[in-house]
């Protein structure tokens, strides 16, 4: 039997919902249902999960939350990580309850690893599905963070205005010429805007990716600055200035992969056959209407 892992991403793809849902709007003018329960990232968080199931022969899944921004290994060592972050609209938090306790009601596993983040949480459940040699995972999420996992066996859906694209490992050694743990020396000096990562100053992309192509990783790069190669010279004074931040940069952007709480996490506890009628049953309590095509 084929066994194939489903990673989601929950904020990413429930917030995406919703601001796709809600834009120009006001909260009085989003879907509700007739108990007053706010609904419109509900029906596409759904939708898409049944679809995911159905398209990719999944037999494993599970969902990956957040914690508290404040309660995350990296803001009790950085106070400025994340810190930019806007509060979380009270419609799309009343919404992530009520999808916390549907997903529940389908016996669909979520991963929620306080300190760590809910790209930790993926991280470490990739790793362990590659590890024991299964099939293939699939990572969804539209988080270019998670680009850093990509493996033969882990591939990440990306949402587009196209559709989905199944973004493999050799696509992205075809696309940046560079191996997948390099990603994160070139979210170093990149930094992140939404995360408030802050990078190396002054090293935008059209520099970043070209050092890691030739440096290999930040710290081979800081070694040779001395001899640094005559075509990156304008950068040379800004790397010596953004050394310090850049290594930090390094620390918040990798995802952490061993999270002691999922060591002894059993992957059968993940196995998920959608049930057409249990799911209908769920989705017409709080009036959602889904797709389930299994």
């Amino acid at each position: 039997m084929q066994t194939n892992l489903l990673l989601i991403d929950g904020f990413n793809l429930l917030s995406r919902g919703y601001f796709a849902t809600s834009y120009g709007k006001s909260d009085e003018e989003l879907t509700k249902n007739s108990q007053g329960l706010y609904t419109n990232a509900l029906r596409v968080f759904f939708q898409k999960l049944c679809n995911l199931i159905s398209d990719h022969s999944i037999s494993h899944v599970a969902v990956a939350w957040d914690v508290k921004r404040e309660e995350t290994t990296r803001r009790q060592k950085y106070d400025f990580y994340k810190a930019t972050r806007n509060e979380l609209p009270d419609p799309l938090i009343q919404q992530y309850e009520t999808c916390t306790a549907l997903l529940d009601k389908l016996g669909i596993t979520q991963l929620v690893t306080p300190p760590y983040e809910a790209d930790d949480a993926i991280g470490a459940m990739a790793l362990k599905w590659t590890l024991l040699e299964q099939g293939h995972c699939y990572i969804y999420s539209n988080d270019k963070d998670l680009l850093q996992l990509l493996n033969e066996q882990t591939s990440q859906i990306i949402a587009g205005k196209k559709g989905d694209m199944i973004y493999s490992v050799s696509h992205f050694r075809t696309d940046y010429q560079i191996e997948p743990n390099q990603w994160v020396d070139v979210k170093a000096l990149l930094g992140d805007k939404s995360d408030n990562i802050p990078g190396c100053p002054g090293v935008g992309e059209k520099s970043a990716l070209p050092l890691i192509q030739q440096y290999g990783s930040i710290e081979q790069l800081f070694e040779q600055l001395d001899e640094l190669d005559a075509k990156f010279n304008r950068y040379k004074k800004k790397l010596v200035e953004g050394k310090e931040t850049s290594i930090i940069s390094k620390e918040l952007a990798k995802i952490i992969c061993d999270i002691p709480q999922l060591h002894e996490l059993d992957m059968e506890t993940l196995t998920y056959e959608l049930e057409r009628e249990k799911c209908l049953s769920a989705f017409s309590e709080i009036e959602l209407k889904i797709k389930v095509l299994a």
